[in-house]
């Protein structure tokens, strides 16, 4: 940096000189002026070079890391949750055993108190809070106390228990942390690394807990049996961008012993946000076995490697879910994350403001934060954690719990069809219009919005949000061949099941075969003819017979047969270069006109099936599905694919969250209030038909 400077210096003190040798006149007279001055510039310019030097060596010496509060991925903030740095807090490179959350002190003369907020007033709040980047929740969340001024960690830091922590800066207080019985007069063995923490009213509702390392995992399990532990809250995969988080504590099969306490598995279900897994434990000593007990998992999977959810509905989802597994007067919720107290705090809170928003009509996040941390320090790490928990308890607050059970919905869709007094429950049309007020993000729109792109868009409203949007190979010197108008949707069990499209334009044929091929899909359904009153809806990109090509890829037509309601074509793609060849079958609904629904709902409920069995016999790879646009028909689509297969697995759905989660992927999914009606009235038709389901729990 210093010599550039100098080199500028003197390359100006040169210019200056050469100017002056075009003129040999007053030559003599002004260089004895010229050079004395050219120094001394000179010399200012390499004294200020050297003090910014100086001043810029020194700050980054008083920097661990580099802060990242700036950074944004799709998922959210770019903040590391565990042992993570944010505005608050850096991330120091060390050795996976030694990491450590590194804690900035707080200033005293910042801290301030915020009462508790009526719910009437939680989302003007929320927007207040979270204008200019979120300034406000930033403030409020530096204002927490960091946890008990009196509080020891004597018994975390004896040489016995060091080796028990994950991180070393992250310990149970004296006070509040979960004693085990000794084992063989052993001091040290009633050491864990777990605290007791408070629900709303409920004394010691859960316990907050590390992660077990592997010299830790008999500890956890004991701890789970003496403190009559039945229901265990996992917020962490075991691995995140490559570094360790929990060491995987159960059997994936069969049954293992950890210690004193045999962990024998018995069932497992992955949704597309968290997986259940339900094992039967027995304690055993001196060939003794005491009765066995039901332990059931709920292991939250979509938490981001940074950041937060990028929506509270799958975590909402999974509380009700946590809150439905719990029996009464059962032992506390065990809530686990890495180090216990990001991702962790940030659980238990929702809960407890839930809880107070029943009971008193308001929430106290800021106060109950500050209680909690007198149990254990640093609960909800980042000022991102914070904001989420209001998010997502203004979400709970503007729509509620939608959820229905499959035998109340004759009686729901009686409500929704008929006009009641203020006050009551709402209709259809205002359901549906709460879905219409979500903002569309345009603002991560950017690629399908670059002028490159925009030719290949069919309707410009409708395109892509970049963070889920279906990327292909850039073509070798063509700059934007990324791009298609396509978004992946998460299914019921599995993310990015979905590929919501368009139906192709003329020139976008061959990128609608090239994602066909690179995504590795085996079915896609069209839901359009390819006119419809007169106009083109889609132009057809399979042959009429036999076969043809399109780029590098060459499509046969091998079979074409009428079904009742679609037509069910077997294709199969072959990627010229290569001479690589794939079995598609194409599903092409029929009798759904563009304006207006089907006239009855077996025929999608026997669209879907097909798409199923299909998918199981190809592998289940993403199904592309696509009407003209993407979006109104697709959407509907989707959905009905998502809330029966919910059906027929728990006997439970919600129309309304279902369609707001696909809404928030891709932009006006379901698009008129008839085709939001038609997935309810599927569903009767599908509970009608197969009326086993129809008292399904």
């Amino acid at each position: 940096m210093v010599p550039l400077l100098f080199l500028v210096a003197t390359t100006a003190s040169s210019n200056s000189s050469s100017n002056g040798n075009h003129t040999k006149e007053g030559v003599a007279t002004t260089s004895h002026h010229v050079l004395p001055t050219v120094l001394i510039l000179s010399l200012l310019v390499l004294i200020v070079a050297l003090l910014a030097w100086y001043f810029l060596r020194l700050r980054n010496q008083r920097k661990a890391a580099v802060t990242t509060g700036d950074k944004k991925i799709p998922n959210g903030i770019l903040e590391e949750q565990e042992f993570g740095y944010s505005t608050e807090s850096v991330y120091t490179t060390v050795p996976a055993e030694q990491q450590t959350v590194v804690l900035l002190p707080r200033s005293s003369s910042a801290l301030k108190t915020y009462l508790p907020l009526p719910v009437e007033s939680l989302e003007e709040e929320y927007r207040l809070r979270s204008a200019d980047d979120g300034k406000l929740f930033r403030e409020e969340y530096n204002s927490l106390p960091g946890g008990n001024a009196q509080g020891t960690y004597e018994e975390a830091n004896k040489e016995n228990n060091k080796e028990k922590n994950r991180y070393p800066n992250i310990l149970p207080y004296d006070h509040s942390r979960v004693v085990m019985t000794q084992l063989d007069g052993n001091p040290c063995s009633d050491y864990v690394n777990a605290s007791f923490i408070d629900g709303f009213t409920e004394k010691n509702k859960f316990i907050a807990a590390q992660g077990p390392k592997e010299e830790t995992v008999a500890d956890f399990w004991r701890m789970i049996w003496e403190q009559k532990v039945v229901t265990v809250v996992m917020l962490t995969n075991l691995k995140e961008r490559k570094e360790d988080k929990c060491h995987q504590y159960w059997p994936d099969q069969g049954c293992w012993t950890y210690g004193n306490v045999r962990v024998a598995v018995e069932d497992f279900t992955v949704l597309v946000d968290y997986t259940i897994r339900k094992f039967c434990i027995q304690h055993q000593t001196n060939d003794t076995a005491k009765t066995p007990r039901l332990i059931t998992q709920l292991h939250f999977t979509s938490w981001p490697d940074f950041g937060v959810p990028f929506s509270p509905i799958g975590m909402l989802k999974f509380l009700k879910k946590v809150k439905a597994v719990n029996p009464p007067l059962s032992g506390p919720i065990l809530v686990h994350c890495s180090a216990g107290v990001g991702r962790t705090g940030t659980f238990i809170v929702i809960d407890a403001m839930i809880d107070m928003m029943h009971a008193e009509q308001k929430i106290d996040v800021f106060g109950f934060v500050a209680k909690i941390r007198e149990q254990r320090s640093q609960l909800i790490q980042t000022d991102m954690q914070y904001s989420f928990i209001y998010q997502a308890l203004l979400e709970y607050y503007l729509y509620g719990d939608t959820e229905l059970d499959v035998s109340s919905l004759e009686g729901h869709l009686h409500k929704l069809h008929n006009t009641f007094t203020d006050g009551d429950r709402v209709g259809l049309e205002e359901e549906f219009k709460k879905l219409t007020n979500m903002r569309i993000m345009k603002e991560n729109m950017r690629t399908g919005n670059l002028p490159a792109n925009m030719k290949k868009n069919r309707v410009l409203q409708i395109i892509p949000y970049d963070f889920n949007r279906v990327i292909l190979s850039m073509r070798r010197g063509q700059e934007f061949t990324d791009y298609i108008n396509a978004s992946f949707i998460d299914g019921y069990r599995q993310k990015d099941y979905f590929i919501a499209t368009q139906g192709p334009l003329s020139h976008t044929v061959q990128d609608f075969w090239r994602m066909v091929w690179e995504w590795k899909c085996h079915s896609i359904v069209m839901l359009t003819e390819l006119q419809e009153r007169e106009q083109d809806k889609c132009c057809q990109y399979w042959p009429a017979e036999e076969s043809a090509t399109y780029g590098d890829y060459k499509v046969e037509l091998k079979g074409d047969t009428l079904c009742d309601t679609f037509s069910l074509r077997d294709l199969v793609l072959t990627y010229i270069p290569e001479k690589q060849t794939r079995a598609i079958r194409h599903f092409h609904f029929h009798g759904w006109p563009e304006i207006g629904i089907p006239a009855e709902g077996k025929g999608m409920i026997d669209i879907i099936a097909s798409v199923q069995r299909q998918q199981q016999q190809s592998g289940n790879h993403p199904i592309v599905v696509h009407c003209s646009a993407g979006a109104g028909r697709t959407g509907t689509f989707i959905s009905l694919s998502n809330i029966l297969e919910r059906v027929k697995a728990e006997g439970l759905l919600d129309v309304f969250q279902t369609v707001k989660s696909l809404r928030m992927q891709r932009p006006h999914m379901v698009q008129t209030v008839e085709q939001y009606d038609f997935c309810y009235r599927v569903v009767q038709d599908f509970v009608d038909i197969f009326s086993d389901y129809a008292n399904f729990k």
